[in-house]
């Protein structure tokens, strides 16, 4: 198949999950790293921008999870060795999966579901509404991750190592069942101290008062797919506030994260995202007048 006719199949492919209304992004070709920064963001359905992305080379096709209302269980292939006790048996995630159904007491739910290039399965799910469910790696069992808020997977129509990925019979999208749902659900956070600022009573004490208070509404309000691209904005904002020496960066730090936590933000992600907010906020210093 001529690189040409690839790009016009990968193209088709970008544009038919986009009609699903799963938001899409270009991947590197023939891999699965993301070919563009921020993918989560900036995964759209619109198709002209997918005609525009897709005419300059032959992507694999990026699905995020999160923004596309999607849990994907991810069912993998052992690769050598074997399982532990009680899975030693098991070779596939399927399997296991199976086996958790037994033990639950609850039949298969058919959905959509995609072939991986190595033999796996990816089965999607809507997901529960009011849940805004993680990324998990083996919290199911073995050879099972998750794929939700903060993840992706390969489409229908990519290749990597020559390998496609390919779509099942025409399913509609099930239902996340309820006891996959209860068993992906994140641990509570436990109780938080609420942090205070000291701050000077003069005027410049209540211009910073009032830039905190201003980004952490920012914060609180931001939607779904858009928190942490939120979270950088609001760490770049207070970050010229510490470099301008108006406030403490170690404060900034302390109250960004517990409002990005309770907004169900991970912890790494979270502290990843407040540094580099806070670096990029520490280049352009601003200082407020006593």
């Amino acid at each position: 198949m001529t690189s040409t006719n690839t790009a016009a199949r990968l193209l088709d492919a970008a544009l038919t999950a986009a009609e699903h209304g799963w938001r899409v992004f270009p991947v590197t070709p023939d891999d699965k790293t993301p070919a563009v920064r921020a993918w989560e963001q900036r995964a759209t359905t619109d198709p002209d921008r997918i005609r525009r992305c897709w005419s300059a080379g032959p992507f694999n096709i990026g699905l995020a999870t999160g923004p596309s209302g999607l849990v994907v269980v991810d069912l993998d292939r052992l690769k050598g060795g074997e399982l532990p006790a009680p899975w030693e048996c098991c070779v596939h995630g399927g399997e296991v999966l199976a086996e958790l159904e037994r033990r639950a007491g609850v039949a298969p739910v058919r959905t959509y579901t995609v072939t991986t290039g190595r033999g796996g399965a990816h089965l999607y799910y809507r997901h529960p509404a009011g849940a805004e469910l993680r990324n998990t790696q083996g919290k199911l069992g073995p050879l099972i991750d998750t794929r939700a808020h903060g993840g992706y997977v390969l489409a229908a129509g990519s290749v990597v190592n020559g390998r496609p990925y390919r779509a099942g019979a025409e399913t509609q999208v099930a239902d996340l069942p309820e006891w996959l749902a209860a068993a992906l659900a994140p641990a509570p956070l436990p109780p938080q101290a609420p942090l205070t600022v000291t701050l000077p009573t003069n005027r410049a004490g209540r211009y910073v008062s009032a830039a905190i208070d201003a980004q952490l509404s920012h914060l609180a309000q931001a939607a779904k797919g858009g928190r942490n691209a939120a979270l950088y904005a609001s760490a770049v904002a207070l970050g010229q506030l510490a470099a301008g020496g108006a406030v403490k960066a170690q404060e900034v730090e302390g109250l960004l994260t517990q409002a990005a936590l309770r907004l169900g933000l991970r912890p790494a992600e979270t502290a990843r995202t407040i540094a580099s907010g806070l670096r990029a906020g520490a280049a352009r210093p601003r200082t407020v007048a006593a």
